[in-house]
């Protein structure tokens, strides 16, 4: 399993970056297509439970956020998060109508995932607008990962006390403190690094995003386990060898993004 996530690290890390530092409409379409799996292994795991979101209009609508978000920041974010409300639950009257036992919680679904999947994963493409946003990006959701990595390494070796037991019974106190040392230790790196070539990146920049980064984002990784666990799924799919499908890879990310989005523009 280590190999495997690896081998996959050594692979997807470096398509990353040079799409980062692409920008512009090949990262939206990256970002878009990463969002429109995740809806799609959402929508799997939800109907695999027994509560069924509209794959028609979660898959589309989370792609079409992420689009708008693009064009217009958020201008129409609202108006088109609130069409698709309306539509989603026009739909799942029609559901209902035709016999679906539980229309309530499927709607709910389907809501859910657009405003997460959609709305919450377009910060990745906002992060990356702002003013030096590749270089805040590059910031972040290594940040993130250099955390998540720190803190598998650190609960494998010295992980004796469980962090949330009922909601992810293999993930520890111990390998969260670590994860959120290396948080700390890769914001600070990478903001000295980072800031000789955008000097609006200073160390301090990156031992603060280091520090909430480090303390918030695994939310996002126990918030899917919380997911899964209902549903009885190990991940939500299998794009990944050893890191699971595509929303396993991202569910960190989207803390980062919109939490990294907001620090910048309000403190930094």
């Amino acid at each position: 399993m280590l190999a495997n996530r690896l081998k996959i690290a050594i692979l997807i890390i470096p398509i990353g970056i040079g799409f980062i530092v692409l920008g512009g409409w090949p990262y939206v379409g990256l970002i878009s297509l990463m969002l429109g799996v995740s809806a799609w292994e959402y929508w799997r795991m939800f109907s695999r439970g027994g509560i069924f979101p509209v794959p028609w209009i979660l898959i589309p609508g989370v792609v079409l956020l992420c689009i708008a978000r693009a064009l217009w920041g958020f201008e129409y974010s609202s108006l088109i998060l609130s069409g698709l409300i309306l539509v989603a639950m026009t739909a799942h009257i029609i559901r209902a109508e035709k016999g679906s036992n539980h229309p309530a919680s499927d709607f709910s679904a389907t809501i859910s995932g657009l405003i997460y999947l959609g709305f919450i994963g377009s910060y990745l493409v906002s992060l990356r607008n702002l003013p030096g946003g590749m270089w805040w990006l590059l910031l972040a959701i290594p940040t993130v990962s250099i955390g998540d990595s720190g803190a598998f390494f650190i609960g494998r070796k010295f992980g004796r006390h469980p962090l949330a037991p009922v909601v992810s019974p293999q993930k520890t106190i111990e390998g969260y403190w670590g994860g959120v040392l290396f948080s700390i230790l890769g914001g600070l790196a990478l903001a000295c690094l980072w800031g000789l070539r955008f000097p609006a990146i200073m160390p301090i920049h990156g031992l603060v995003l280091g520090i909430i980064l480090g303390v918030l984002t695994p939310l996002g990784d126990l918030g899917e386990s919380m997911l899964k666990r209902q549903f009885g799924v190990k991940d939500t799919g299998i794009i990944f060898s050893g890191h699971g499908g595509m929303m396993d890879r991202m569910d960190s990310w989207l803390w980062g993004a919109v939490i990294s989005y907001y620090v910048v523009i309000l403190f930094f």
